[in-house]
């Protein structure tokens, strides 16, 4: 990962950090992102829920790659997506590190934090 792309992740988390007050890993930033992308916040998700709100952001963050396809909404207002294309095999590293990547660009684009 790029040194501006790191900086750039450290900036989100500590930002992130300080809105929510606790230490956040890469599952807290994907359901954050999954709890914008749905629109609805709610007192609490199940554990269920929450699975399904980390898809989302993670089907959100590859579309821009064009992995991930939206397709619509479900009966409850859940955004539903079609995978395109497969991802490139990469290890645990790489995936973390391509996901740093995408969230970086997410929030980039969103204008959050900038």
């Amino acid at each position: 990962m790029s040194e501006g792309i790191t900086e750039k992740w450290k900036f989100i988390l500590s930002r992130l950090e300080q809105q929510f007050g606790k230490k956040l890993d890469m599952n807290a930033v994907l359901l954050i992102i999954g709890i914008r992308e749905l629109g609805s916040l709610k007192d609490s998700f199940t554990k269920e829920e929450k699975v399904r709100l980390m898809h989302i952001a993670v089907c959100r963050l590859f579309s821009k790659s064009g992995y991930y396809e939206l397709v619509g909404v479900n009966y409850k207002g859940w955004p539903q997506w079609k995978k395109v294309k497969d991802l490139p095999f990469v290890d645990v590293f790489e995936q973390e590190t391509l996901l740093r990547h995408h969230i970086v660009s997410y929030f980039e684009d969103e204008e959050i934090y900038s």
